[in-house]
């Protein structure tokens, strides 16, 4: 499926505004290599911020972001981005930085500007570019969160309309960068098989697990300001959601799957804080910066609907939290069982066949199905048939967004329609929810998750470690 709608030129210059953060370092660094080491970085990139560096500062900081990532293997490519790499100082709010920025772009006339910066400083940022006429003619690329509801999310669209116009504003979510994510897409549209049975009449309900071994790791007092069901459940989990649900585009294009996608947001049902399990991991309010009376959840399981043709009486749960029992992501289609129980085993434990749709941190689609055991008696196994596993060298998440955005290619971005549609559907339980509980680390979370989705014969929980190899 082609993806791009058209050839946009190219932007001919990268300017990345807080290049001495947290994200240029950890992120953006190790994808600008990566496409030195590819011979895609061919532009200029210029880093702003206000900390008072020389270049050499900013080269050493960008260096010391490869070594921490892996090592710096293609000494030619570090070169290479190196030489790409200028840097302005300035404070935001002065019109000199911005001066002093047209001078360092020089003949580039489409730049990309990439905000690796706290949303709190988007307006200051969008003003200063708007007043000194750097937007004309460029992109803007902008990280999650947008917004921390809807009325914030409108606000923030607000601001970047000022300037940019929708095409050219470019929202991130690295999810959706990810192999594994592509392939959901791929895998629902490339395949004649799915469809017959991709509705309500075989599908009884759908899981989508995102769980993490660790917890905050010292960023307490951030995830104060955020909690599971803003950081992970509102984007992350619902942009997969949106893929498996959405109806077939109509035409080859991004612009037909950003609609089908904003499509599923419209219909999901708006949800209610008996829909919700809210947890916190044992040791959470002993983290830097979190109080002790925090009700900030750690572990979030939602249960949703989506009022369409197609998923019309389908339940979805959707779970995420910190300090579980695995690292991994997956995705579990539960089948309905067969109209007739011809034998007594069809599925002894009330689990049909499924299909599993494994994301992180190897990928692999694989189905369920029952195969008999050797002898007389009709008597068998549910087994796990691998359909497809990872392919090596892929590109990393934000090395392909950095790619498209610079390209003018939108299809892995979020359209702001999209945006305001989930942010509606969680609306109701952002302030009205119920109390977070407690669960132990490395467990699967609270037990009232279990009870959330126990009509539906309980969670499957992610491959463990020792069989995915």
């Amino acid at each position: 499926m082609d993806m791009i709608d058209q050839h946009p030129e190219h932007s001919d210059a990268l300017v990345i505004f807080g290049v001495t953060g947290d994200l240029a370092r950890k992120k953006i660094f190790p994808a600008l290599y990566a496409m030195a080491k590819r011979g895609v970085l061919t532009l200029p990139v210029i880093g702003v911020a206000s900390s008072k560096w020389s270049i050499a500062q900013l080269h050493e900081r960008a260096t010391d972001s490869i070594n921490e990532s892996g090592g710096i293997d293609d000494p030619d490519a570090m070169s290479v981005l190196l030489s790409r790499l200028t840097y302005v100082s300035g404070n935001y709010k002065n019109p000199e930085t911005f001066a002093a920025l047209r001078e360092v772009l020089g003949t580039a006339v489409r730049p990309a500007y990439y905000l690796a910066i706290p949303p709190a400083l988007f307006e200051t940022m969008i003003q200063g570019l708007r007043d000194s006429g750097l937007a004309e003619n460029a992109r803007l690329i902008v990280e999650k969160p947008f917004g921390r509801d809807l009325a914030s999310a409108r606000e923030l669209n607000r601001i970047a309309r000022s300037a940019f116009p929708e095409d050219a504003i470019f929202r991130i979510d690295h999810y959706l960068g990810k192999e594994a994510i592509m392939n959901i897409l791929y895998f629902r549209f490339a395949n004649t098989f799915l469809e017959p049975i991709w509705n309500r009449n075989y599908i009884s309900s759908v899981q989508i697990t995102l769980s993490e071994k660790f917890g905050v790791e010292g960023r307490g007092a951030f995830y104060e300001t955020a909690g599971c069901l803003r950081d992970v459940v509102q984007n992350h989990l619902f942009q997969i959601v949106a893929l498996l649900a959405m109806e077939p585009p109509a035409y080859r294009g991004y612009g037909a799957v950003h609609e089908k996608t904003a499509e599923v947001f419209h219909a999901m049902r708006p949800l209610s804080p008996t829909d919700m399990v809210r947890g916190q991991y044992e040791s959470y309010r002993a983290e830097a910066g979190v109080p002790q009376d925090s009700d900030v959840e750690t572990y979030c399981a939602l249960r949703l609907y989506i009022d369409s043709w197609r998923w019309q009486g389908v339940t979805w749960y959707l779970r995420s939290g910190k300090c579980l029992s695995e690292t991994g992501a997956e995705v579990v289609v539960q089948l309905k069982a067969p109209p007739q129980r011809l034998f007594a085993d069809s599925h002894p434990d009330g689990r049909a066949n499924y299909l599993r749709i494994r994301l992180s941190p190897r990928s692999a689609i694989a189905l369920a199905a029952r195969v008999k055991r050797p002898g007389k008696e009709f008597i068998g196994d549910q087994r796990e048939l691998v359909l497809v596993d990872e392919q090596q060298g892929a590109e990393t998440p934000y090395e392909r967004l950095l790619g498209d955005a610079m390209a003018g290619n939108g299809a892995l971005f979020i359209r702001q329609d999209a945006v305001e549609a989930a942010w509606a559907v969680v609306e109701p339980i952002l302030e009205n929810h119920p109390p977070v509980v407690p669960y132990f680390s490395r467990s699967w979370g609270p037990e009232s998750a279990n009870r959330l989705i126990e009509a539906d014969g309980g969670w499957i929980n992610p491959m463990p470690e020792s069989r995915r190899e």
